[in-house]
């Protein structure tokens, strides 16, 4: 049974086209991995199915009385309320239809015999909702979903306006699991989860009965959870039976059919060319010729779409830092009240560092301290001689209106123009995306603009934090062999330990550190 169908749909943003008569049909249970590289429209497919936004051609159907839950890039809470208001406020609806019997049973101390009749029978088929719903056990339910993903250690009482990022996509990411809605759309669940809480999330998916759609470039994630996989890319959707590694293996066969058939049709017209050119002029074959032009003329040209470039990361590296690089003595950081106890910490030249640990435990306030950008509670932050620091910063640029040549400018005032192209060509952005807005970027796309930056000045100290957010495959792949072969300093921040695993020489884990 058809959940949700999508017919010809095409979609243009920012002065490019995204998308160009797709279809797309996702049935009852089914769990489907939405793949391809960055700013090939996989949010925007999301965010026009969900009336986000609006296609300039197509059709889209939904099948009636369908719940939707969508857990999007940039989805926002009211900071007035509590963990638990809005975890309960999943169940909105069962709340309303208990209201709904209290108020029946007021009317009944004034209505007939006939009217208390119909105000029984219409309370025992909301009664009997309630219970299917599992209505009086909500606390119970909240408090599993709560303690699987790590929020009961935030606090449920705490309000919203409290919390760190992370902790606020746990929070939206919990209440849309506690709406079990008969379709789950996650766009990047895990950026903001520790790995402890994206293997319950994992497990979760796993088991679960109804349909969902998910966005992820974590490919040992995604190979476990997902039965079917829809690839974006060049403006098309396409779809394949089978996890991201079954995906890969028919791609590339239906890729090296396609060229075999494209060289065998190069070959026909080449023939007929020369067929035609050689006899078009002689009276005698004059009509065998017009009828080989004919056939070249109706012919449906096989084209090959061109492999998209794959980003090459290599930073530009500057002399030795001293042997520190940083010391901190009896450093207490936060904001309001302290994250952690005082902190005596120390890293030297040659130093690799993962700080691992749950959102809200101060990893990047712990970043921006040591670099100065947030004052320490209490304590000292002593950073060593001869440093060129490069910091990735995890935050967009969402209100960006530079386009990404006038943002490298910014940086490099002194470069050509061709310069600045090739730098953001090397890092996997077409001309398309270089030309475009920054604000009009994917996630992954900006992320390629702000390492660009940092590629290109001469450091000797990389400060990464969540670097591998919203990065595609390739680029993701492309920034470990880089970080690997980076002889400077690391002071990363990870969730992802297939990604860290290889280049950390000693991990850091903020739950060590907690006040």
């Amino acid at each position: 049974m058809s959940i949700l169908t999508v017919r010809n749909l095409s979609h243009s943003y920012g002065g490019r086209d995204i998308l160009k008569n797709v279809n797309f049909i996702l049935n009852k249970g089914e769990h489907v991995g939405l793949v391809g590289p960055n700013g090939e429209g996989k949010s925007s497919f999301m965010n026009i199915v969900t009336g986000k936004l609006i296609p300039d051609d197509g059709e889209i159907e939904w099948a009636k009385r369908v719940r939707i839950g969508y857990l999007d890039q940039h989805a926002s809470l009211d900071m007035d309320k509590t963990v638990r208001y809005v975890l309960q406020d999943a169940f909105s609806y069962l709340y309303d239809i208990e209201k709904e019997i209290n108020e029946s049973y007021e009317k009944m101390a004034t209505a007939s015999e006939d009217e208390m009749n119909k105000l029984l029978e219409e309370v025992g088929e909301l009664q009997e909702i309630l219970e299917q719903q599992d209505f009086y056990l909500i606390d119970s339910k909240v408090e599993e979903i709560a303690n699987g993903m790590g929020i009961d250690k935030i606090g449920l009482d705490k309000t919203i306006s409290e919390l760190s990022g992370g902790q606020r996509s746990k929070v939206l990411l919990a209440k849309l699991l506690l709406e079990k809605p008969d379709i789950l759309m996650l766009d990047e669940p895990t950026n903001y989860l520790d790995e402890e809480h994206i293997e319950w999330l994992r497990r979760y998916l796993q088991n679960y009965e109804n349909a969902f759609l998910l966005i992820s470039h974590d490919i040992a994630f995604l190979n476990s959870v997902i039965n079917l996989i829809y690839h974006v890319e060049n403006m098309e959707l396409n779809r394949y039976v089978g996890d991201y590694d079954e995906f890969e293996r028919l791609r590339d066969i239906k890729k090296k059919q396609l060229e075999a058939a494209y060289k065998k049709q190069q070959q026909e017209i080449a023939d007929l060319e020369d067929f035609v050119a050689r006899n078009k002029a002689r009276v005698a074959t004059r009509n065998m010729a017009m009828s080989r032009q004919k056939k070249l003329d109706k012919m449906e040209k096989i084209e090959l779409v061109r492999d998209k470039v794959k980003p090459v990361f290599n930073f530009l590296e500057y002399s030795a830092t001293g042997k520190v690089i940083f010391e901190t003595n009896n450093l207490v950081i936060g904001y309001n009240k302290p994250l952690t106890k005082p902190l005596s910490l120390r890293m030297e030249r040659g130093n690799r560092i993962a700080i691992v640990g749950e959102n809200g435990l101060g990893k990047t306030t712990l970043i921006k301290t040591i670099l100065g950008m947030v004052e320490p509670l209490a304590g000292t932050v002593e950073l060593g001689q001869n440093l060129k620091i490069g910091y990735f910063k995890q935050e967009e640029d969402f209100g960006n209106e530079n386009t990404c040549i006038e943002e490298m400018w910014e940086e490099f005032p002194s470069w050509e123009q061709f310069a600045v192209r090739a730098a953001l060509a090397k890092s996997g952005l077409m001309t398309k995306h270089i030309e475009s807005k920054i604000h009009v970027l994917s996630g992954g796309e900006q992320a390629k603009v702000r390492l660009t930056k940092i590629l290109n000045k001469e450091t000797n100290i990389l400060v990464l934090d969540e670097p591998t957010n919203h990065l595609d495959v390739d680029a993701k792949e492309e920034l470990k062999r880089a970080l690997k072969e980076y002889k400077g300093g690391i002071f990363l921040v990870s969730h992802e330990k297939e990604f860290y695993e290889e280049i950390a020489t000693e991990i850091w884990n903020m739950e060590d550190f907690r006040a």
